[in-house]
């Protein structure tokens, strides 16, 4: 077993090390969820936990750590009698982001039951990590189906495995330990609110301790035993000041006092459900006994808050976890001195008391608040035409300031047709390695889930030839089945955006924002990937290549600049080319191809000719299409029907887009090119 980096070593990252200590002080706090950059010690610091942990007093040859003390009553492998428990290291599980559901909740003991014929479960990872550390390294990028599954046990503090004739509960409680770099996308609510604490990590721009970072990890690089042995003083001592704090922890005294400012906290802050409430509590206390006292203090109260909250208090994917501290001060300041429970004869200050809440909460994701624009008074005029000539103090090319998106509506699903085989997600129909079970074929090659009843059916008329004598089942290679299943695949859905001057009007580009966000927020919650392509002036750009991140999306859309004139035909070929290279990086995953445009095409010889080749181009490649037309006014030249027809998929308006009449738009791609 290789030697782990010392805790102790870990230069900075102040805040990531609390967060994990104060786990290990309360595992009742509930873990921590690590964000980042990458290369920020994040993985290092939580491998290192480990080595602090008290060890655990487990019943011997029980496959599910069941303290001898209070062993588990349904246990699989109980009763356990009365015996001396024996102490072993708390374990550090790790759940690979690419882990089955078999590996993580347990099955059915395949070679047990074809060989002896005996009903055996095999434990998972849950098992594993009861009452120790179960760690997700880049756990935003789980399957939902591992998601799941994870937040029941989490939830219940036990798993329950009811599949292929196994009926199984067993404990599962752990302290959840997970990392992820918000890059690659965001975290369901769900998980994000299991997760005790949160801490944003991000490398040190002070050169002094970056040069230390580098010579402690190549130092430890050249000799992991010697390193570890020049830190084993500071981490016995940390170790010890664990243990104590552990001991201190249930004599800490929390104070109606220090309640009442936890509970108007968390009121303030508007955070849904009492979860929060109680993890502050929780944490405060942790805090307390770290610090050697017998008493909750208001600033156990302050630090609990910038701990538990910032991951709570987002209200949609874009914004992002954080909190005004000087909100915060305030808050605990007007609650602190209350604790005879009268009221508070201020007025109410409203949501977030008027401040931004620290999260960099984007004017479109908020009905309530219409940000403050120059534009609003400077600028309320049509754009120019897109043919005039650029003119002194206007911006090149007709270019206008970017405005904000209108607020975000819920839109109805947008799938691509057929049956997929992508990446497992929540948008279109797909054969999938989890799912429902749809039926059995004979294995094309390995054989990775086995359809056990369609398997003994193949082999039981075969028995007596076989010789069978004793209670197991005689199974050759040919009577094997391959289950089938069928759930949702994650598509890309790639945004190709008009910017030109023809959607320049200030409210209209607005709306068309609008209309974007929604449907990236649609495409957070479906779990795809996303790209964005604009097209204005005289060129196209990737002004996202396709990613998991869709608030990076979301970001790119915010600052997007308009005017100039309307080169469709650039768009679509540059979207072409961003399809072409993302089927070679990942074959398998379906695109979605939405553009957004009034259907204009200028600039260039025959412009709409070119426009509409580009379109036919996608179609003969079956790429599934929407056209969201944003043609507006009392005249209407129907020119996004036209592209729509072209491309072979179907147009849709922005009044439509969040109608009922949309349900299914993308329904018949291939059906909409043969009627074109």
């Amino acid at each position: 077993m290789s030697t782990p980096y010392p805790f102790t070593a870990i230069v900075g990252q102040d805040d990531l090390r609390l967060g994990l200590l104060l786990n290990a002080v309360s595992p009742a706090v509930g873990g921590v969820l690590v964000r980042g950059e990458k290369g920020t010690a994040k993985s290092t610091a939580v491998r290192a936990l480990a080595a602090l942990m008290p060890e655990v007093p487990v019943v011997p040859g029980c496959r599910f750590s069941c303290d001898p003390g209070s062993p588990d009553p349904a246990c699989p492998d109980g009763p356990h009698a009365e015996a001396a428990g024996v102490s072993r290291a708390a374990r550090t599980v790790e759940l690979p982001v690419g882990a089955s559901e078999d590996r993580l909740v347990g099955a059915l003991d395949i070679e047990r039951a074809l060989s002896e014929g005996v009903k055996a479960f095999e434990p998972g990872l849950l098992a594993d990590a009861h009452r120790g550390i179960l760690y997700v390294d880049e756990v935003n990028l789980l399957h939902d189906h591992l998601v799941d599954l994870l937040l029941d046990a989490a939830a219940m503090g036990a798993s329950y495995v009811e599949r292929e004739g196994v009926s199984v509960r067993h404990a599962a409680r752990f302290l959840l330990v997970g990392t992820m770099n918000p890059e690659e996308g965001e975290l369901r609510p769900q998980l994000l609110d299991r997760f005790g604490l949160t801490v944003e990590v991000s490398a040190s721009r002070d050169t002094d301790e970056r040069v230390e970072v580098v010579r402690r990890r190549l130092a430890y690089d050249d000799d992991p035993e010697g390193f570890a042995a020049r830190w084993a003083e500071e981490e016995g001592a940390l170790r010890e000041r664990i243990a104590a704090a552990r001991v201190l922890l249930p004599r800490v005294v929390l104070s109606d006092g220090v309640l009442r400012q936890i509970a108007a906290t968390c009121a303030a802050f508007e955070v849904d459900g009492m979860r929060a409430d109680i993890v502050m509590a929780r944490t405060a206390t942790a805090l307390a006994a770290w610090a050697g006292r017998e008493e909750v203090t208001a600033d156990d109260v302050r630090q609990a808050a910038l701990l538990a909250l910032p991951h709570r208090r987002r209200r949609n994917p874009f914004d992002a976890p954080g909190l005004d501290e000087d909100k915060l001060d305030q808050t605990l300041d007007e609650a602190g001195p209350q604790e005879d429970g009268s009221d508070d004869d201020d007025p109410d200050p409203g949501p977030d008391g008027g401040g931004d809440g620290g999260g960099g909460v984007p004017p479109q994701a908020d009905g309530d608040r219409t940000p403050p624009s120059a534009s609003q008074s400077d600028d309320t005029s049509s754009p120019a035409p897109e043919s005039a000539p650029d003119t002194p103090g206007r911006p090149a090319g007709g270019e206008q300031q970017p405005v904000a998106a209108a607020e975000p509506f819920r839109t109805k699903m947008l799938s691509v047709p057929g049956l997929g085989e992508g990446a497992a997600g929540r948008r279109s129909r797909a054969r999938t390695e989890h799912g429902r079970t749809t039926g059995a074929v004979r294995p094309q090659g390995a054989l990775t889930k086995l359809h056990l009843a369609a398997t003994v059916q193949a082999a039981a008329p075969h028995q007596r030839a076989r010789g069978r004598s004793g209670r197991g089942l005689v199974v050759r290679r040919d009577d094997l089945r391959q289950a089938t299943r069928e759930g949702r695949e994650g598509n890309l859905v790639l945004f190709v955006v008009d910017a030109s001057g023809s959607m320049a009007a200030r409210q209209r580009m607005s709306a068309v924002k609008g209309a974007v966000l929604s449907l990236l927020l649609d495409a957070y919650q479906r779990r795809d990937k996303v790209g964005l392509v604009t097209f204005r002036g005289k060129e196209a750009d990737v002004a996202l290549p396709p990613t998991s991140s869709v608030d990076a999306a979301a970001a790119r859309l915010e600052s997007l600049p308009t005017g100039g004139r309307t080169p469709l035909a650039a768009g679509l070929l540059k979207a072409h080319d961003v399809l072409r290279v993302e089927r070679l990086r990942d074959p398998s995953r379906r695109p979605l191809l939405v553009v957004v445009t009034d259907g204009r095409a200028t600039g260039g010889p025959e412009p709409v000719a070119l426009a509409a080749r580009a379109g036919r181009l996608h179609r003969s490649e079956g790429t599934a299409s929407v056209v969201v037309d944003c043609e507006s006014g009392y005249v209407r030249l129907g020119l996004a029907g036209e592209l729509a027809r072209e491309l072979g998929g179907t147009a849709v308006t922005l009044d439509e887009l969040r109608a009922e009449s949309i349900a299914g738009l993308v329904k018949d791609v291939t059906a909409a090119g043969r009627a074109a």
